[in-house]
Parts: C-alpha cells; sequence; structure tokens
C-alpha cells in the first residue's frame, strides 16, 4: 500500500507511532511523510486530538498524557532526562558568581542547582529538598524555607513558606512549571503551589523559567502568571521555532539548547 492510499484511520495510526518513536510530530513532519497539505494535516491533528488519540501542541503534537499534569518527582526523574541536563547546564551559565538566587521545586530546576556546584559565593533560597541536598556539601550560603511538605513534589509550600519567601530578594529566580501557553501563560494543576510560587515571582525583576519541550502550550487549571512576566525561558531544541519566534515577539528571550539526535 502506497503512502497516497492510505486511508484517514491508517494515517491517524501512523502518526500516533510517529509520535511514539520521536517523542513529538510537526505538521511539517506529517506533510512530508503522508504527502497531504498542512490544512489536512491540521484536521487529522485536530481529530486525533478530540478523540484522545494524541496531545495537540503549538506547530503539532506529543504522546497523550494522563488528564493530570501532575506527576511525582520521582517518576519524572527519567522524563526527558538529557533535555533536562542540558538545559540546567545552560540555565547555569545565566548565574554569576556572587549572587542571590531563587531555585523553585522540579527536576528541572534540580539540574540547574546540579550545574551550580563549582559556582562561588552564591546565596542559594530554595523550598526544594533534593536542591537542599544537592548544594549541601557546597561553600555557597544555603537557605532552606520552612513550612508544609508536598511529599509529591519533595518541596515546601502554604502560608508559613510564603511569609519566609516575603523576607527575601533575589538577583534572580529559576522555576519550572507544568504548563506554559502564548494565550494562558504559566499555569498550575496544584492550587496551593501556585500560590507559593505567585510569592516567588515577587522577589526578583528577572525570572528564568527551564521547561522542556513537553511543557508548551499545555494549559493546567490554576494561573500563575502571563508569560510577559518571565525574562528569559531555556528550553531544548525540539521546540518549534514559529513558538520561539512567537514568544520571543512578547519580549522573552529564549535559549535553546542542543539535544543530539539519538542514532
Amino acid at each position: 500500500m502506497t503512502i497516497h492510499s492510505l486511508s484517514s484511520t491508517e494515517r491517524h495510526k501512523e502518526i500516533v507511532e510517529m509520535i511514539e518513536r520521536n517523542k513529538r510530530v510537526s505538521v511539517l513532519d506529517i506533510c512530508e511523510r503522508f504527502a497531504i497539505s498542512e490544512a489536512t494535516a491540521r484536521r487529522d491533528l485536530e481529530f486525533m486530538d478530540e478523540h484522545d488519540m494524541i496531545q495537540r501542541v503549538y506547530g503539532g503534537a506529543i504522546a497523550l498524557d494522563s488528564p493530570s499534569l501532575e506527576v511525582p518527582i520521582i517518576d519524572r526523574q527519567d522524563m526527558n532526562c538529557e533535555q533536562k541536563r542540558l538545559i540546567g547546564l545552560e540555565a547555569a551559565k545565566l548565574i554569576n558568581n556572587g549572587e542571590t538566587i531563587f531555585l523553585g521545586s522540579g527536576t528541572t530546576v534540580l539540574e540547574v542547582a546540579r550545574a551550580l556546584v563549582n559556582h562561588k559565593n552564591l546565596t542559594v533560597i530554595t523550598n526544594s529538598l533534593p536542591i537542599l541536598n544537592t548544594l549541601s556539601k557546597t561553600d555557597n550560603n544555603i537557605i532552606g524555607l520552612g513550612g508544609e511538605l508536598r511529599s509529591s513534589e519533595l518541596s515546601f509550600i502554604g502560608h508559613i513558606t510564603e511569609q519566609s519567601i516575603s523576607e527575601f530578594r533575589a538577583d534572580k529566580v529559576i522555576i519550572g512549571t507544568p504548563a506554559i501557553s502564548l494565550e494562558h501563560g504559566l499555569t498550575h494543576e496544584f492550587m496551593p503551589e501556585t500560590m507559593t510560587d505567585r510569592a516567588v515571582l515577587k522577589i526578583s525583576s528577572n525570572v528564568i523559567v527551564v521547561a522542556d519541550f513537553s511543557k508548551f502550550e499545555r494549559v493546567a487549571t490554576s494561573f500563575l502568571a502571563p508569560i510577559e512576566k518571565i525574562n528569559t525561558i531555556v528550553t531544548d531544541n525540539n521546540l518549534e521555532l514559529q513558538l520561539v519566534e512567537a514568544i520571543e515577539q512578547r519580549g522573552v528571550t529564549v535559549i535553546c539548547s542542543i539535544v543530539k539526535s539519538a542514532k
């Protein structure tokens, strides 16, 4: 059977297989693979998204996730780990010796902390237990925030944490996010953590978001901040160029780490 003679059902099946192999697929990938127009490719993706076959994102699609964006930190350790490691290295380059920084929770921010172990004279404020562990053996000044332990994230949140955060000012804030969208900005699935993150955003005028490609053009329940609140996004090179350009038009600097394809 030739590509041209495939039915839409057969084409949908192959698109799902493409996503399983490559983690995502673009509209142009589909056009080239099946020799169809962009309009047809978009209709395919819209149909598949509506029928819970894939998750539609800007310029293409990614694998369908569970209904909740919330996955415990232990279970996220091996998800897109090479992307996160390289994002961490790129983000660490933005931090100068002697600065005061806030590091939020999450696996991608943890990679930033791992890349900072050789920095000098930092003051690091964090509500993340894994980050406290990672930086505890360095000579930097580490400030851990107390509060209510969120066991799934191994981080402290809530009123006590927010009160502690308000006592500080930082040169830079580095946070992750489960969902980021041009239209809806940064959103979160867990409202109490959103409230803590809102307090974090108030302590610096330089906000850096670290997020791999899978977090983009997703929308969760709880609004954190508009995309214009961000100064810099550090991500990987799997992001569509059109989306990068659209974000930069909002005044946000986008840094894409280079992830080599497996051969």
